[in-house]
């Protein structure tokens, strides 16, 4: 019988990351690339993926840069391609690559409150809909051919959040005077949701092979926020603060390798209990 830290080894086997230079994305990269998999950082900034695959060979890991804009049918497919001539096969797709809002100082500054639903830009909600749900469609019905072609295994993993299960709690969005820094927007609660029901979807519909779709679903993490935010947010959870950049690692490493074999169309919610009150 193979041991229990037999199962989250992944020697052998090839991971592509979307969005791989991001905050969790880079961390992903790494997780897999220490267990054992041979990784392609994928991300639409060249330098940051270069330097994140860089840093990863240079750890004694293989590791490939692939730029791309994962919203282009073309340049994914060429990704995948890029992956087979390099290694010959994938095992395991992590989306991760997401439009995720940041804070504004110029919109403040000129009296506008970034995220506002009742003026919010319809570029701007297409945008997201384009990177976020897809982004993750093309990456994924490029990625399972050659799993498919494997003989039918394989385990993708789409990052979700929170807001993709309650709405935002947009309290957590004001200064301890009174003062609204921003509204979470109403494209990330509706692409979040959305890529739970495509894992759902797909979950179902490769039953009967060994393809696994999975979703990871993340709290906040922290990445140099306010002091006021940290507080607000902190105090929403029951553990009471913002997640670590490194505690998602263990559930992405245990969703993509064989330690979570019986698991397919599920959520693993990693949120310090902010979902549970």
């Amino acid at each position: 019988m193979t041991g229990i830290l037999d199962k989250f080894k992944l020697d052998g086997r090839v991971a592509v990351v979307t969005g791989g230079a991001g905050l969790l994305g880079r961390e992903f990269c790494r997780t897999l690339a220490e267990a054992g998999a041979r990784v392609a950082v994928v991300d639409l900034a060249a330098a940051s993926a270069a330097a994140v695959a860089e840093e990863l060979t240079a750890a004694g890991y293989e590791a490939l840069a692939l730029p791309t804009d994962i919203t282009d049918p073309q340049a994914v497919r060429g990704l995948v391609a890029a992956v087979l001539d390099a290694w010959g096969r994938l095992d395991v797709l992590v989306n991760s690559a997401a439009l995720d809002p940041k804070f504004d100082a110029d919109a403040l500054a000129k009296g506008i409150t970034p995220g506002r639903f009742e003026d919010y830009p319809l570029e701007q909600w297409q945008a997201a809909l384009n990177v976020n749900l897809t982004g993750t469609f093309l990456m994924t019905q490029a990625a399972v051919q050659p799993m498919l072609a494997q003989g039918k295994r394989g385990s993708i993993i789409n990052i979700c959040s929170t807001y993709g299960l309650n709405g935002p709690d947009q309290r957590i969005y004001l200064k301890k005077d009174g003062r609204r820094v921003a509204y979470k927007p109403v494209y990330y609660t509706t692409t979040k949701a959305g890529v739970l029901g495509f894992t759902k979807y797909l979950a179902a519909y490769y039953a009967g092979t060994e393809i696994r779709v999975n979703a990871l679903t993340p709290g906040g993490v922290f990445n140099n926020h306010d002091d006021d935010f940290v507080e607000a947010y902190a105090a929403r959870t029951i553990l009471g603060r913002m997640a670590r950049k490194d505690e998602m690692n263990g559930a992405l490493l245990f969703l993509a390798s064989d330690a979570s074999s019986y698991m397919t169309g599920a959520n693993l919610v990693v949120d310090g209990g902010w979902t549970a009150w």
